[in-house]
């Protein structure tokens, strides 16, 4: 006899574009603490790199629970458009491109938290 769960279906894929930004960021936040220890002087880009590492395992786990359907994913949101916007303004502090261009995928990425938190766009 096989045994459903009513009502819990897995359905990551109706917030494929979404999850896709989490992540892009979660790439660009990787990535962007990686070059920070290429530059010449590391000790300024001590705050970057923390706040990227952070918002890079903050950006994967929102796109795990989206993709697992967690109760958790919605509420999660709000928290991952703060630490966003958050290393958005970070980033933003910095010249380097690598820098930029984290900063930019973080601002794409907070918009569609917030989006999708406050139900103002359909994201699919």
């Amino acid at each position: 006899m096989e045994h459903e769960q009513p009502g819990h279906h897995h359905s990551g894929h109706k917030h494929e574009a979404l999850i896709q930004q989490l992540l892009a960021c979660a790439t660009a936040c990787e990535n962007c603490p990686a070059s920070c220890l290429d530059e010449t002087d590391v000790t300024p880009m001590a705050h970057c790199i923390e706040t990227d590492r952070d918002c890079a395992d903050v950006c994967s786990l929102a796109a795990k629970l989206l993709i697992r359907d967690s109760e958790f994913a919605h509420d999660f949101l709000a928290f991952c458009e703060k630490v966003c916007r958050h290393c958005t303004e970070e980033c933003g502090k910095h010249e380097y491109e690598h820098c930029k261009k984290c900063a930019e995928e973080c601002r794409k990425c907070a918009e569609a938290c917030h989006a999708h938190h406050h139900g103002t766009v359909e994201l699919s």
